[in-house]
């Protein structure tokens, strides 16, 4: 019996590709036009995009973490001032690597919805998101009410 290990939260799944999207079957809000081929491709190339520089970005911050890391070892003689500002710079590599760990979630997220089920839905209220929020924010799950309401409480 073959089992598979667990997905992980930087593991991504290897994308099945605009050709896979029926550009007739993302929503639109009224008044908007319905989405092109053309359109479609653009959008997969750029979410592609943005998980290899997110995950480059991921690369470069943990090298960082791991040399503060080993730099903080060797700390003998260091002042409070040098110690706390290595403190700072780890937590700072910290920070910026679980938002780039988080972006990476949000956009594999989103081409998994464009290339299944879901992109360009809302998940409050079921409604179009809207084509133009889409194209200008592709991770978005809310349409602009919905995320306005979020943002009230």
């Amino acid at each position: 019996m073959t089992t598979t290990a667990p997905k992980t939260s930087t593991d991504t799944v290897t994308p099945r590709g605009a050709e896979s999207v029926d550009p007739a079957t993302l929503p639109v809000r009224p008044g908007e036009d319905a989405w092109t081929t053309e359109e479609v491709h653009e959008l997969h190339n750029e979410l592609i995009s943005e998980l290899e520089r997110l995950q480059n970005e991921i690369d470069a911050a943990e090298a960082a973490i791991s040399g503060l890391m080993r730099d903080s070892n060797d700390g003998a003689g260091d002042d409070q001032v040098d110690a706390g500002t290595k403190n700072i710079s780890r937590e700072s590599e910290l920070a910026l690597a679980n938002n780039a760990r988080d972006s990476l979630a949000q956009t594999q997220r989103a081409l998994d919805r464009l290339e299944g089920v879901g992109f360009g839905t809302c998940e409050s209220c079921g409604q179009a998101i809207g084509k133009a929020r889409m194209q200008a924010f592709p991770r978005a799950t809310l349409c602009v009410q919905c995320k306005a309401k979020q943002e009230r409480r």
